[in-house]
């Protein structure tokens, strides 16, 4: 097994879980992120569809990052 399927902390001393909570919570920030230049792109493009699109999926990932958050604080301060 490569170290990536079998990693449980011991090389990066962060648990599996712990770790997929951090690197979810920050996936679903830099979503967020990209697609606020993916709904530029479509408003500049007159694409209302597009960016409708683009907007749910930007609420959906700020919802993941918010509830990733949640977890994450409540774990670390515990």
């Amino acid at each position: 097994m490569s170290s990536m399927t079998s990693e449980t902390g011991n090389i990066t001393g962060t648990s599996d879980k712990d770790y997929n909570l951090i690197w979810y919570t920050e996936a679903c920030l830099s979503n967020a992120m990209r697609l606020e230049l993916y709904i530029q792109d479509a408003e500049r493009a007159g694409d209302n569809e597009v960016a409708e699109l683009f907007r749910k999926a930007q609420a959906d990932s700020r919802k993941g990052a918010e509830q990733g958050k949640v977890l994450l604080k409540s774990r670390l301060s515990g």
